[in-house]
């Protein structure tokens, strides 16, 4: 597993599973030709992409981001719609890392598309249960809302399954939740309720765009996604956390790049540091 050593705190890609979506979709209007030098697709045109959620170690507290793509949620159909060929074995890499579901404090959801969302609860016969029970999810309101009524767009995305075992657990905010060194900043775009998470450590900062930023290969503003539900909001979130970034000499992190965990990039847009996933 890879990691990111700050000086008061951890980062650590947890295996969270991974899909394959039409590069396409996730490059929106840009042309293949463009996208496609920049991160390669199969013969389906499909990009391959990690949900592998970050484990945030601080003075004793365990905080994660968002929670993979789970186990035993998605049907044969979806699977191969999605493109879903591993399911998450997070299980597994917090017992590695000498820790249980049992140990997560805080769960920090971005948003609550199923690629972000599924591992928060699991089957249990006939009824769902939370995964990991001891924790608080922290979501944004609107995104909330939007999870238990979903619109004839997003009702897609957003699953009674992956909400209704959580519902006492979760702990909502408006604009901004912080915890220590962490806070988690609503910013729409991609989705109504979509946030960013942000980490500023003793002079070390790290920003986590989620959607609005999903791999390294999203680092110019205007390559938004087609799944945005508000691209132009996108667009100016990007523009406004990675100038934020690039004057901190930030680490950017990702969720779903099967690349790089994470980049610093200096102010003409060249890679200065890089934790690479291992592959």
């Amino acid at each position: 597993m890879e990691t990111l050593q700050l000086r008061n705190s951890r980062l650590t890609w947890l295996n969270g599973g991974v899909n394959y979506l039409d590069g396409g979709a996730m490059f929106g209007v840009v042309p293949k030709p463009l996208w496609a030098k920049k991160y390669p697709c199969n013969d389906k045109n499909q990009i391959e992409l990690r949900t592998d959620p970050i484990l945030i170690q601080m003075n004793g507290i365990n905080l994660l981001i968002d929670s993979g793509i789970g186990n035993d949620k998605l049907t044969e159909k979806q699977k191969r719609n999605y493109g879903a060929e591993e399911e998450a074995k997070l299980e597994t890499s917090l017992e590695i890392l000498g820790l249980s579901l049992q140990d997560i404090h805080y769960v920090l959801m971005t948003h609550l598309h199923f690629d972000h969302a599924c591992g928060l609860t699991k089957p249990n016969g006939s009824h769902y249960e939370p995964v990991f029970p001891n924790a608080k999810i922290i979501v944004n309101t609107i995104e909330w809302n939007e999870m238990r009524q979903p619109n004839i767009r997003s009702k897609s995305t957003y699953w009674k399954e992956n909400w209704e075992a959580i519902a006492g657990q979760v702990e909502l905010f408006e604009k901004e939740w912080s915890f220590g060194d962490v806070k988690l900043i609503h910013t729409g775009g991609h989705s109504d309720g979509h946030s960013i998470v942000v980490i500023e450590d003793d002079g070390e900062t790290v920003v986590h765009m989620a959607d609005i930023m999903p791999t390294h290969a999203h680092q110019n503003v205007l390559w938004v996604m087609a799944y945005d539900d508000y691209p132009m909001n996108s667009i100016a979130a990007k523009q406004k956390w990675l100038q934020f970034g690039l004057d901190r000499n930030a680490w950017f992190t990702f969720y779903h790049d099967s690349f790089y965990r994470a980049v610093k990039w200096n102010h003409e847009g060249r890679l200065t540091e890089t934790v690479k996933r291992e592959r």
